[in-house]
């Protein structure tokens, strides 16, 4: 069976080396150097892979990985950012939701059908940024056809010269993308264009003339989007998205080890081994019937993650254990690993609320010591209370800003610097009290 990839994926990360992926996760994800690397080396196999023969590349699978660690250091974010750099459909579910086959609840087949979704969503949207500029034109000849009529030829006028000065105007206005304004039929309003939805859309309303009034802007942007879905074979879409989603799919499934049997417990536990058995055949390798078509997945990729405090990866059934070959342990996070985080990525959490106090004319910046007394703070929560990693910096930093956010639009002062000091006056007596800490922070 020949092998089709997606040729953006392809041209887009066929160069990158496994190093060079750690390195971008870096940018992202703080610490996890293992995870990075397993992640690195399955895409990079992936790559490998489609430069074999068919043949042979058909009997390479993908190494499954399973992440093992507590919630908060980054499991997730791994993936996805994993998922957004090779281009590929990634789908996060959570094992906990699904249920038996025979029971009230979602079926395991449904992830690889929302993947489906997902792939469609993707090529549909490539499609169109190719096809934009043909479909903005296309859009704007009708739109000036409904404004700018051909006019009468009169018998005495040179036809020729008629019709050329009629195309000059037309030019005109497209060039200037400024479209006259004046009233089309009696009764709109200025700069609207009446758009019968019956002619271009005629098997919805069936029979039924259904108008409706738009300004000329909105009516070149609903024509545009009509002019788009002309130019695009969804049938083309579909075939690539599922191709796509077959041989560069990512599914994440969360929660594994909720559907683990645990230590001690007093034989199987149906529904979880129930699941688990469903959930084999879609990780072996199975047809799933979509609404595109069948769709095989031998060569998704399945990332697994799960805390296992109360069970542990051997209490998975053997079969499952066995399609999940890499497994990578993810360590729990620190002080020094949340003034990293606060800092270092692209999206940091520090740079995220300086850009949204910004909006109100906010200069918020941050020392240094407040960043490290932050990290410090969210560090005694997370061990006197329940570890939850990163996520206790967004409940830190929400509680230190509270007064800010809400004062922000009404501040005289616009140069706010949160220091040392600030961040022991609005934390010190919450982390303090460990029952405020527990249900505050």
């Amino acid at each position: 069976m020949p092998i089709y990839l997606p040729e953006k994926t392809q041209s887009s990360t066929d160069t990158l080396t496994p190093r060079q992926i750690v390195a971008e996760l870096d940018k992202y994800v703080v610490g996890q150097s293992a995870a990075k690397r397993a992640v690195a080396i399955a895409l990079r196999n992936r790559m490998r892979r489609q430069k074999l023969t068919p043949e042979l590349a058909e009997e390479i699978a993908p190494k499954n990985i399973l992440m093992i660690g507590p919630t908060g250091v980054g499991k997730t974010e791994i993936a996805r950012r994993l998922a957004r750099l090779a281009q590929s459909p990634f789908l996060k579910v959570e094992a906990s939701k699904f249920t038996e086959i025979g029971y009230v609840g979602r079926d395991v087949e449904s992830m690889v059908r929302d993947l489906v979704e997902l792939g469609v969503d993707m090529v549909r949207e490539e499609r169109i940024e190719e096809v934009r500029t043909k479909a903005t034109q296309n859009a704007e000849d009708r739109l000036l056809d409904i404004l700018l009529p051909p006019r009468p030829i009169a018998p005495d006028e040179d036809s020729a010269a008629a019709r050329e000065q009629q195309g000059q105007t037309r030019e005109r206005f497209r060039e200037q993308k400024s479209f006259p304004s004046f009233e089309i039929i009696a009764g709109s309003s200025v700069e609207e264009v009446d758009i019968n939805l019956k002619d271009m859309l005629p098997g919805l309303f069936q029979g039924k003339t259904k108008r409706r009034k738009l300004k000329v802007p909105e009516a070149l942007e609903y024509l545009r989007q009509e002019e788009e879905q002309k130019l695009i074979d969804m049938d083309s879409v579909a075939k690539a998205a599922v191709e796509r989603v077959e041989q560069a799919g990512i599914i994440f499934i969360d929660e594994i080890d909720k559907i683990a049997g645990r230590e001690g417990a007093h034989g199987p536990d149906v529904s979880r081994e129930g699941v688990q058995r469903d959930i084999l055949p879609i990780v072996e390798g199975t047809t799933v019937n979509t609404k595109y078509g069948m769709v095989r997945t031998d060569h998704i990729l399945f990332i697994a993650a799960g805390a296992f405090h109360v069970s542990k990866p051997s209490d998975l059934i053997p079969e499952l254990q066995g399609r999940f070959p890499i497994r990578v342990e993810l360590q729990p996070l620190g002080k020094e690993e949340f003034i990293r985080i606060l800092t270092e990525p692209r999206s940091a959490l520090v740079k995220q609320y300086m850009a949204l106090m910004e909006t109100e004319g906010i200069d918020l910046t941050f020392s240094d010591d407040a960043i490290r007394r932050i990290a410090d703070f969210a560090t005694i929560v997370n061990e006197r209370t329940e570890n939850i990693g990163a996520r206790r910096l967004h409940t830190v930093m929400e509680k230190l800003l509270d007064e800010i956010s809400f004062e922000g639009p009404d501040l005289e002062q616009k140069t706010i610097t949160i220091d040392d000091a600030y961040v022991t006056k609005m934390l010190a007596d919450i982390v303090k009290n460990e029952d405020l800490s527990r249900y505050i922070l």
